[in-house]
């Protein structure tokens, strides 16, 4: 232990953390970043989601941590902690939340100490300082008390903005998908006062979730998927229905007063250096339309750009095939053959539904998938942070949210490996009767489960809703452990020499990097200079080194100027907009805004 570690063994958690902000503050007034390094453990971690860095970045043990500080100090102005509510102890280790203040914004802060020393740290902006939402004590008025002949009602100036936004007024944001993504943005872009608009080729809002096969819904729960400012009801299904989701959607953005324009598709976009702007020629209801924002955000969604296998002879297969995203489902094969290629949530929920309208229906496994039981996720993983008992415990859903990020990405996998051996002991009959089946079973490569996997690859799993005991009693049939060699006219050949016949073959392989709609959009070149978007670099299956700490290019600036990319769960749409907004209204407003840590690209898909 050195010398500046604060000594805990016989202190309370609150003199504790209150011994180590005092030097710690003391330590950021004296622009001193060698003793605030030495406040921070020999293996630490601090994660700083824009209040530091502008950027979403976590920094290693005390090196990291003085780099950053060296770095970022100069351009913050006076930075102060402060202790938001008593502490807990948790073993040996001390937590506490705490509010930040800079000279620029205000966020809140998450600290654990173990030994003195701080173990790891999240920093968040959560307001800028003169640029704050209009909201609680500085709601607007809405009416306009008074006498005048020229008063205009709240609907009037709503109509005269959106009829000229786009036209006479160009946004300074434009959003490109208007999914939950786009239109959480939407939300904080309009509360933060940027001009933007979001766009979607659907006719209305939720229409990416009325128009997939009627069978899909939410498999995380209900407290996992707020939007921004407005909850779901309290008697909100568990497990969202799809037409649920849409009209929720729908409502949110007419309530929310989101520009969003409907029916609209993106052509082109081109980056012109001289302005600092983007034109965007777009199509909107047959119209041509070119916009010129300055900033361009890509919230297409990782389920956006669809995964098509390329496979010998598919321009003679006599049947139908689709990709999992145009199917509509189960009504118009009903004792037909189909066989779905892939093994994820898509494949499980698409061959379930299909097997309800009694068609003949083989999945067919390639590679191993993890499974994990619907309710022992909510139970085991979930609930303690996303659930009624959570909330009723004074986790909110902003805690939540906060606690989940606190944990570095570096480490997350080892709280996570104990919860699925728990879950693995717990539902071991029915692990072996997939097994028994045929089914090829992971749970990461280091056992660490669903949301490893999510964050490292975005795919490989399912949440059992109840296709799983299907395929275990072979109303779903299973062609497990072999390829596709070809398509022949009436069916799929595989490398085992063995031949299926389909009607319909539905390729549920999943979706490509985000940076694919950059290159269909902008150009090869932008997307290349972008690089891989999603995962962290962990070395894992389909997650390549080297580490890089921090989902790639998500929510953050990427090596393009005034480009970005936005999507992900809906708990990370409603999470990371926070962030991402506030990073385009400090730009809007003129505010410097140096990056730290701009990320490198080492893969360019």
């Amino acid at each position: 232990m050195n010398d500046m570690t604060i000594e805990t063994s016989a202190a309370a958690p609150r003199e504790a953390v209150e011994s180590w902000l005092s030097a710690f503050n003391a330590a950021l007034a004296e622009y001193d970043v060698d003793t605030a390094a030495r406040l921070f453990a020999t293996t630490s971690f601090w994660r700083d989601l824009t209040a530091f860095t502008w950027n979403i970045k976590t920094v290693e043990n005390p090196d990291g941590v003085r780099d950053m500080l060296r770095e970022t100090l100069p351009h913050l102005g006076r930075v102060a902690f402060r202790l938001a509510e008593d502490p807990s102890q948790n073993g040996d280790v001390t937590e506490a939340w705490l509010s930040l203040e800079t000279g620029v914004g205000r966020g809140e802060a998450y600290l654990r100490l173990r030994d003195g020393a701080a173990w790891t740290l999240l920093t968040t902006l959560t307001e800028l300082k003169g640029f704050e939402e209009p909201s609680g004590l500085r709601r607007p008025m809405g009416a306009e008390h008074g006498i005048s002949k020229t008063r205009k009602s709240w609907a009037e100036k709503r109509e005269e903005e959106t009829r000229a936004l786009g036209h006479e007024t160009q946004p300074y944001v434009l959003v490109i998908g208007g999914g939950q993504g786009g239109i959480a943005l939407g939300a904080r872009l309009r509360q933060l006062g940027v001009p933007h608009i979001v766009i979607d080729k659907h006719d209305r809002p939720g229409d990416q979730w009325r128009k997939r096969y009627k069978s899909l819904c939410l498999h995380d729960p209900v407290w996992y998927d707020h939007l921004p400012y407005i909850d779901f009801p309290k008697n909100w299904p568990v497990f969202s229905p799809k037409d649920k989701v849409g009209d929720w959607l729908e409502f949110y953005t007419k309530v929310m007063e989101i520009n969003y324009w409907p029916k609209t598709v993106a052509k082109h976009a081109t980056f012109d250096e001289a302005s600092k702007t983007w034109r965007v020629t777009v199509t909107r209801d047959g119209q041509e339309i070119e916009l010129r924002p300055t900033q361009l955000v890509l919230a297409t969604g990782m389920s956006g750009k669809p995964n098509i296998p390329s496979f010998k002879g598919m321009e003679r297969f006599k049947g139908e095939q689709q990709h999992s995203s145009q199917h509509p489902g189960p009504d118009a094969y009903a004792g037909k053959k189909v066989v779905v290629i892939g093994a994820n949530n898509s494949a499980h929920d698409i061959c379930a539904a299909l097997w309800e309208v009694e068609a003949d229906v083989t999945m067919v496994q390639r590679s191993s998938t993890h499974i994990v039981r619907s309710d022992s996720l909510m139970e085991e993983a979930l609930g303690g942070l996303y659930s009624e008992q959570a909330l009723a415990n004074g986790v909110t859903t902003r805690k939540a949210d906060m606690i989940f990020a606190s944990i570095p990405y570096k480490i997350m996998h080892e709280f996570h490996i104990p919860v699925y051996e728990k879950i693995q002991a717990r539902d071991a009959a029915f692990y072996a009767a997939l097994r028994e089946a045929g089914f090829m079973l992971d749970f990461g490569d280091d056992g660490s489960g669903l949301f490893m996997k999510y964050l490292r690859r975005g795919s490989g799993y399912y949440i059992d809703v109840g296709a799983c005991e299907l395929v275990i009693n072979g109303g779903i049939k299973l062609k497990s452990g072999v390829g596709v060699e070809e398509l022949t006219e009436t069916g799929v050949k595989f490398t085992d020499g063995t031949e299926l016949p389909a009607d319909l073959i539905v390729y549920a392989t999943g979706y490509g990097s985000m940076n694919g709609w950059a290159a269909d959009l902008i150009s090869q070149d932008v997307a290349d200079k972008v690089g891989k978007v999603w995962g962290l670099g962990s070395a894992t299956t389909k997650d390549p080194g080297p580490w890089e700490g921090e989902e790639r290019n998500m929510w953050k600036p990427t090596q393009q100027e005034n480009l970005w990319f936005h999507g992900g769960n809906l708990h990370q749409s409603r999470h990371y907009s926070l962030y991402l907004a506030l990073q385009l209204k400090a730009r809007m407003e003129g505010l410097a805004t140096p990056v730290y840590g701009l990320q490198n690209v080492h893969h360019l898909k």
